[in-house]
């Protein structure tokens, strides 16, 4: 009698929803990290080019990045923004809900700084 080889349907069937369930997370996820990282670039940027301007042209400097990159997920009011020592640190934080399914949502906890890496 020869053994059989192969992959059962069963298996097939669930290796194929564990695989869509990850694509789909996947997929509602990796957006909202793209935008983090175009926040976190601009956030340097203006930081970096920031010296000797004063809070309220530092906060319509970003707001002009975030026209550049359409991102309305934080606000130029949404920084917090001090010196230490002669240079200007831009920090900001902030939550993203994403629905899943049904009333299943995944909270998702950004923050980042011009200071380094957050």
């Amino acid at each position: 009698m020869k053994n059989q080889r192969g992959v059962a349907l069963s298996g097939v069937l669930v290796w194929g929803v564990v695989i869509s369930l990850v694509a789909v997370l996947a997929m509602k996820v990796v957006p909202e990290y793209v935008t983090y990282f175009k926040i976190l670039k601009d956030v340097k940027a203006v930081a970096l080019n920031s010296s000797g301007k004063t809070v309220p042209e530092i906060r319509a400097s970003f707001a002009k990045y975030m026209d550049v990159d359409h991102v309305s997920t934080i606000t130029p009011a949404d920084l917090d923004i001090t010196k230490e020592g002669n240079t200007i640190v831009i920090a900001f934080e902030y939550e993203k809900r994403i629905p899943l399914f049904y009333n299943v949502s995944l909270l998702i906890d950004f923050a980042g700084s011009s200071a380094g890496r957050d």
